[in-house]
């Protein structure tokens, strides 16, 4: 008997390295504070819908009727995490396009002209994230109503364009807008790799997302460029 019990005793004692490697290979998450997110998209403002131009389209007519490709950056930062995700985000971006300008014939010149714009967006978030981490559903729609403020520039022969009316040929135009998207959490394909991103950097969750903005950028119906546009942009985002 007593020999018996101390078989016992040694298998249970030769079994408990095994077990706590089992365990301890699945880490706690790393505390969620915000997200970055990286996207790129096409956006063509809509210039030449303003009624001052009589019909006229002049962005058309240098620019052509392709889009811009906008590149943003945004950082989110999470003040409420319960039934879904709340927070603030600001974002950066980037878009540029070259045409041949006209000249006073209206005709293509041998000089190129470009037209720039740095949009900036102070934006409100709210994920419906509570499906994705309790129900194991991949899915997270989203809503991010926010203000726009964009710096703009022509620029021709390298420098900023100086039109023949006076002036200069830049400014910022300030609006609002409303962006609706849904996410897929790459989680679910990867979830060995996606604990040790968690516990490796600090990456919680990564997805891949959809999104269509909806913006009026016009000063708020004042005169002036109309930077407005409907468009879809698509990308990367980090939780940390």
């Amino acid at each position: 008997m007593t020999r018996a019990v101390a078989l016992g005793v040694a298998v249970v004692l030769t079994a408990l390295p095994g077990m706590a490697q089992e365990t301890s290979d699945v880490p706690n998450q790393s505390p969620r504070s915000g997200s970055v997110e990286f996207r790129l998209g096409g956006y063509r403002p809509a210039i030449d819908s303003e009624a001052a131009l009589n019909g006229a389209t002049p962005f058309k007519d240098i620019f052509g009727t392709s889009s811009l490709l906008l590149f943003e950056l945004e950082m989110q930062r999470f003040f409420y995490q319960g039934i879904g995700t709340a927070g603030v985000s600001v974002s950066a971006g980037y878009a540029e396009k070259y045409g041949d300008a006209l000249t006073e014939a209206d005709e293509p010149s041998a000089e190129r002209t470009g037209f720039h714009v740095v949009p900036l967006r102070v934006r409100g978030v709210y994920r419906f994230d509570y499906p994705a981490f309790y129900w194991g559903i991949p899915l997270v729609p989203y809503v991010k109503p926010g203000l726009v403020f964009t710096p703009w520039w022509i620029t021709k022969g390298g420098k900023i364009e100086t039109p023949a009316v006076g002036g200069q040929g830049r400014g910022m135009r300030f609006g609002w807008e409303v962006v609706g998207g849904i996410a897929f959490m790459l989680d679910v394909l990867e979830p060995r790799l996606a604990r040790d991103f968690d516990s490796d950097l600090g990456v919680n969750h990564s997805y891949l997302f959809a999104e269509y903005t909806y913006s009026k950028v016009n000063n708020f119906g004042s005169k002036g460029f109309d930077l407005s546009d409907s468009y879809w942009m698509f990308g990367l985002a980090l939780d940390y």
